[in-house]
């Protein structure tokens, strides 16, 4: 019993880990679907249309099927032969071997392990012989639907922009080396928010942003009047070479950050309560005020602090080019740090990834599902914006 309760947490926490049941029941059925094919071609001793000599019968259409599955109701479509003859012991089997098939499926899925787990468990499923070329495939379409996602043209005005990266341990040449997972989010003319992409690069360089931005603008993303970020230098420089005019708004918390980084501790409260009144004004003369404030009262007491708002403090003012009703939500990169944390609570338990492949897959495909989340909710009233008025904002800040 203790083993049988273990396991049932193994795949508990697998689902918790790798976007729960949805994306565990499409894996799934995918798979159980692809089993019955198997035995029906096995039955009939022929591929589809397929025209030999040791043919058994001939395929007559589907009956759908629901199974319930610790993962969720699969709908399944059973084949049929014309003499009525195949009869499936899938389901029965599957029952037994059920738990062993979603942990094996999420292996070699994320991990990118051997399919030779996998083959044995669908041959234990079906009780016939599943080639390694079989398994494969699946692995295959789920790649081709991950790279349509990232692929896809767009085909809408995105006026505001977020970029982020992340690190994720990849093995290479029997090394692990840190490898930047480049996101990219925007929000839409009707206010929705957007995955528009995601990347595996060396590092966050001018050239690994260029060659994203290039891709983006490749795809069709048009409209573009506003960008937040932090300060990475080599994403500032792809920033002002590909979206020249637009206004870029340097993360605020980011920024916060990087100040008390240069004070000590007994200056910490001082410098928040500062930074607070710059963050929080209502205009931006009221915050070039703050600023302006900040820096004089700062001069002896945090010097440091000092020359980065006197050098930098006008890069964090770039929302004030946006509606007042946009600022708390544009004015950080905080929305896309939270999905950042959230593919890392699931993707800690990979720890190193084989290769990059299988670390854009498993980011891939938990985005897609954040994407289609995010498409159901306007995010921000659009209406309240308009070029004409952040192109003058930006033209007198």
């Amino acid at each position: 019993m203790a083993r049988k309760e273990q396991g049932i947490g193994i795949v508990s926490g697998w689902q918790d880990g790798f976007g729960g049941e949805d994306f565990l029941r499409d894996l799934v059925q995918r798979t159980v679907q692809q089993v019955l094919e198997a035995e029906m071609t096995s039955f009939l001793g022929a591929e589809s249309y397929q025209r030999n000599d040791v043919r058994r019968g001939w395929r007559n259409g589907f009956k759908p099927r629901t199974l319930k599955t610790r993962v969720g109701e699969l709908e399944l479509m059973v084949p049929k032969d014309r003499d009525g003859q195949f009869q499936t012991e899938l389901f029965e089997r599957y029952q037994r071997s059920e738990k062993a098939l979603v942990l094996a499926l999420l292996q070699m899925y994320v991990e990118g392990v051997s399919t030779r787990k996998v083959t044995a468990i669908t041959e234990a499923l079906c009780g016939l012989e599943v080639s390694k070329s079989q398994v494969s495939a699946l692995t295959a379409k789920l790649d081709a639907e991950v790279a349509e996602w990232r692929m896809r043209p767009l085909s809408e005005e995105y006026p505001y922009l977020i970029f982020d990266a992340r690190y994720e341990k990849v093995r290479r040449g029997g090394s692990v080396v840190s490898q930047g997972v480049l996101v990219a989010i925007g929000i839409s003319a009707a206010g929705y928010r957007e995955v528009l992409g995601c990347w595996v690069a060396e590092s966050e360089s001018e050239a690994s942003w260029g060659a994203v931005f290039l891709e983006l603008k490749q795809r069709g993303l048009r409209g573009v009047r506003y960008v937040v970020s932090d300060d990475h230098a080599g994403m500032v420089r792809a920033i002002e070479r590909h979206f020249q005019g637009a206004v870029w708004q340097r993360c605020q918390v980011h920024f916060v950050r990087n100040a008390l980084s240069l004070c000590g501790r007994q200056q910490r409260p001082l410098v928040l309560r500062l930074m607070k009144l710059v963050t929080e004004s209502a205009t931006r003369e009221a915050a070039t005020a703050a600023l302006a404030a900040a820096i004089a009262e700062l001069e002896k007491k945090a010097p440091k602090v000092a020359r980065l708002l006197e050098e930098h403090g006008e890069e964090i003012l770039g929302v004030y080019a946006l509606p007042e009703a946009h600022h708390k939500r544009m004015r950080t990169t905080n929305m896309l740090e939270r999905q950042n944390q959230e593919l890392k609570r699931r993707t800690r338990v990979v720890r190193v990834f084989p290769h990059e492949q299988s670390c854009l897959r498993l980011i891939a495909a938990l985005l897609m599902e954040t994407n289609q989340e995010w498409m159901g909710r306007i995010y921000l009233r659009m209406e309240e914006e308009s070029g004409a008025e952040i192109e003058s904002q930006a033209q007198a800040a």
